[in-house]
């Protein structure tokens, strides 16, 4: 080998070191800070960059990305004097590599520790009720503070949420009978209500059906009513039509008399004071047909015997057998008029015997 070679050789690979050493590839969403001399110089961005080896050299690599951090439980005491303790998760993301890498020590830290700070003066103006009920004031809040801080650091707060919010055991105990009270008091009143609506829905059911069965009934009554109010009209009509006499009109009495001894409620029944004008009436009735029969058979034999005296010797009247017959006619007459008339007597006492038979004593009720 020839002596001149190995050293061209060993410089050739002296020069690519150096060349490689002076080729920086930046990933997507990084940033690198160069320093020259140990002073900064600039940012390198994504893609290929170029520095002087030996001289420039990497400080600090960044990730332009959102990130996410979770801080450990811290306890918070509220206005009315109770230790919580409250988790806490921070999105945020780096907008400016130099300042995240020469305005503060440990951006992670600071922010770690600026977060409990405002988390207490946030939370020590509230009570326990309010913090457990108001995590959107008390992120809109935080996020505020850490945000006008965190700027001139290059890093901007984009949300903060309240992860967790643990009061002491007491406390929790206490919270679940009162939710355990408020849920029983709830079921007691809508119990309640649903009994209220209850009695009021069956009670004007009631009403309406007791409304339909008056209007069910008034109109039965009026129907009933002007049903015999008709009848009553056409007999009368009849009655008046036909020239009824008082003979018809007493028979009718005689027989309806049965009637009035019917019912349940009938203990003794009464004969009204009309009842024996009634019969003299039926009476005479009879009693004036049958005449009227006899009368024509009368009125004849009385001419065959004026014939006979006109024509032949004057003889001596007997005794007139006519008469005698319609004395006999008008005597059978009122006997069955009587006779009617008895057995309508003993057809009303029966129908009384036999209701008061079947009514209840009244003493023995006593």
């Amino acid at each position: 080998m020839d002596p001149t070679t190995l050293p061209l050789i060993i410089l050739a690979v002296i020069l690519v070191a150096i060349a490689l050493s002076a080729i920086r590839i930046v990933p997507q969403a990084r940033a690198y800070n160069i320093e020259r001399f140990g002073r900064y110089i600039r940012t390198l961005t994504p893609g290929l960059n170029f520095i002087i080896p030996g001289v420039d050299r990497v400080n600090s690599k960044f990730d332009l990305r959102e990130q996410v951090f979770s801080s450990r439980p811290q306890p918070v005491i509220t206005e009315d004097n109770l230790v919580v303790n409250i988790d806490t998760v921070l999105y945020y993301q780096i907008t400016e590599p130099k300042a995240a890498a020469y305005e503060v020590a440990n951006y992670i830290q600071a922010i770690d520790q600026l977060t409990v700070t405002t988390l207490r003066n946030v939370i020590g103006s509230m009570d326990l009720e309010r913090t457990l009920t108001s995590r959107e004031e008390i992120n809109t809040s935080l996020r505020g503070v850490l945000d006008e801080t965190t700027g001139k650091w290059g890093i901007r707060v984009n949300r903060v949420e309240i992860k967790a919010i643990d009061p002491p055991p007491s406390i929790k105990e206490a919270m679940e009978k009162q939710m355990r009270a408020d849920r029983d008091k709830r079921a007691v009143i809508l119990h309640a209500e649903g009994e209220r609506q209850s009695r009021i829905l069956t009670a004007e059911g009631a009403r309406q059906q007791a409304i339909l069965e008056a209007q069910g009934d008034q109109q039965a009554a009026i129907l009933r009513a002007d049903g015999e109010a008709q009848a009553i009209e056409r007999v009368f009509q009849a009655v008046h039509q036909n020239d009824a006499d008082a003979k018809l009109l007493a028979y009718k009495y005689l027989e309806t008399l049965p009637d009035l001894a019917k019912g349940d409620g009938n203990t003794f029944w009464v004969i009204p004071g009309e009842f024996t004008e009634a019969v003299k009436n039926v009476s005479h009735a009879f009693a004036g047909e049958a005449a009227q029969k006899a009368r024509p058979s009368v009125e004849k034999d009385q001419e065959q015997q004026s014939d006979e005296k006109g024509d032949g010797p004057a003889q001596i009247a007997g005794p007139d057998p006519t008469h005698s017959s319609t004395s006999q006619a008008a005597s059978n007459a009122t006997q069955a008029a009587e006779k009617a008339v008895a057995d309508a007597r003993n057809d009303v006492r029966r129908a009384g015997a036999n209701t008061s038979s079947t009514a209840p004593d009244p003493r023995e009720e006593e």
